[in-house]
């Protein structure tokens, strides 16, 4: 809703906007109908105009209904109708399309009426369509989702959830596919599971596969990420708001790909588009890994720089860190402002989100310790099974960049010999040492001087882009 200011006058009506001063105006020559109803807390005015349109003007009193009708009647030559609304609270009833407008109507008294220009999303499926909204950044509180039961009915020309899917597309504000895309290109996910197409075009993407479609502005998109990986086949693709599919909702998209695969793309744009659209960051062919060709062209149409790993080294010379989540083993990335983990499931932590974090032992074994972040909104992740040779890049790592550490397994400092300032605790006003933390540090450094004649000459690892939403 917003605020603003009506005003009626003998040969239009206009609307003020209180917050961008914008004034939408009304010819009487395009009003159909003009309705009264009665809500909550107010009254409402509604008027449909010829092309079908549908506003509603809430605020107004039970006593201005007298004032309002007479105007209309006189002005412009339309009566001004009570219209009750349904107050039974049942759930079923008939939905109609009315302009832009879906009305929902129980024993033909409106329950509720949804503007089909705010809904952003419509899926289908079996005996059930499901509608999506715009979020609206004024309001506290937003309807997101709707879902509607369709019984099927076999005796139909026509399938009633398709033909209420279509009528629900044709005017919602939805991203549509026009014109070609600028490339296409064929991957196999790993969330969701299966092959799909996915289709570039100037203002989105749209990820197509069997029981999946799906289109994502470039508008929505946050961050892009481009990490290595031990096997070099991943590319994460990250979203947020997460896109639906029935009750699943994936908060990140999960690309596979080989590092050794190249590709040749040939973009369907002309050089002139390139140029003054692109300011020649895109090449009429683009060829290379698969993976970094790709990472490329969405650098372009997102414009936002890609974040890469920084300057954290695991004991094994990689940029992650072999860990589980839950049940699920996977890698966190230590990067220059916060930590991913990837695969299952995904999760991005940024560093002014984290309140503390914490190092103890796995529980049954010395091999292994844990490595839980703490989030200020409450949230906590905890990551097991890290290898005990992990520990002093972590913690020197976690130390770099002012993260408050709280110990779990604190020891007497006299019991054990003092390594160092730099492996004090973080709280300034109780620094304890930690003795298994020092014990781990030392086999650490004895272990790599054994192994930097092997490791050193690591200088290439595989990169994975990620995308985040």
């Amino acid at each position: 809703q917003n605020s603003g200011k009506l005003k009626f006058q003998s040969n239009n009506i206009t609307f003020k906007n209180v917050k961008t001063g914008k004034i939408d105006q009304y010819q009487i020559n395009d009003l159909e109908q003009a309705f009264w109803l009665t809500r909550a807390r107010c009254n409402c005015l509604k008027i449909v105009l010829k092309p079908g349109l549908t506003y509603k003007f809430d605020g107004f009193r039970e006593s201005d209904f007298e004032k309002v009708s007479e105007f209309i009647k006189k002005n412009y030559d339309l009566k001004l109708e009570k219209k009750d609304s349904a107050l039974k609270g049942w759930n079923w009833g008939n939905a109609k399309f009315n302009g832009n407008t879906l009305d929902f109507q129980i024993e033909n008294a409106t329950a509720f009426e949804i503007p089909l220009t705010n809904i952003s999303h419509s899926l289908a499926s079996k005996n059930e369509v499901t509608i999506e909204f715009h979020q609206n950044d004024d309001a506290p509180v937003s309807l997101m989702e709707l879902r509607f039961h369709i019984p099927s009915d076999s005796a139909a020309d026509v399938d009633p959830i398709t033909e209420f899917h279509n009528s629900i597309m044709s005017k919602a504000d939805v991203v549509q596919a026009t014109g070609d895309a600028i490339t296409i290109f064929n991957v196999h996910c790993l969330t969701p599971r299966g092959n799909y197409e996915i289709k570039i075009f100037p203002s989105f993407l749209q990820l197509h596969g069997k029981t999946f479609d799906y289109k994502i502005p470039y508008t929505t998109i946050l961050r892009l990420f481009l990490l290595p990986h031990r096997d070099g086949r991943q590319f994460y693709f990250m979203a947020n708001p997460p896109i639906k599919q029935g009750q699943t909702r994936y908060h990140f998209l999960i690309l596979l790909f080989n590092r050794e695969v190249e590709t040749t793309l040939e973009l369907s744009l002309t050089q002139q588009d390139i140029n003054e659209k692109y300011d020649g960051k895109l090449q009429k062919e683009m060829s290379g890994p698969e993976h970094e060709v790709i990472s490329r062209i969405m650098k372009v149409l997102v414009n936002k720089k890609i974040t890469v790993p920084g300057s954290f080294l695991g004991h094994t010379r990689t940029h992650s860190i072999s860990c589980s989540y839950k049940a699920a083993t996977g890698s966190l990335y230590p990067l220059e402002r916060g930590f991913v983990f990837v695969h299952k499931p995904p999760i991005h932590v940024r560093f002014d989100e984290i309140s503390v974090v914490n190092f103890g032992r796995s529980a049954g074994s010395t091999r292994y310790f844990d490595f839980d972040v703490e989030t200020t909104s409450g949230p906590v992740y905890n990551f097991v099974g890290i290898e005990k040779d992990e520990y002093g890049q972590l913690f020197d790592f976690v130390k770099q960049k002012n993260l408050r550490v709280k110990n779990v397994d604190k020891t007497d400092e006299k019991s054990v010999p003092v390594y160092g300032d730099d492996m004090e605790e973080s709280d300034d006003d109780d620094r304890v040492h930690n003795a298994y933390m020092e014990k781990m540090k030392s086999q650490r450094q004895d272990k790599d001087a054994d192994e930097d004649d092997d490791e050193s000459g690591i200088k290439h690892f595989p990169f994975l882009p990620i995308i985040i939403y």
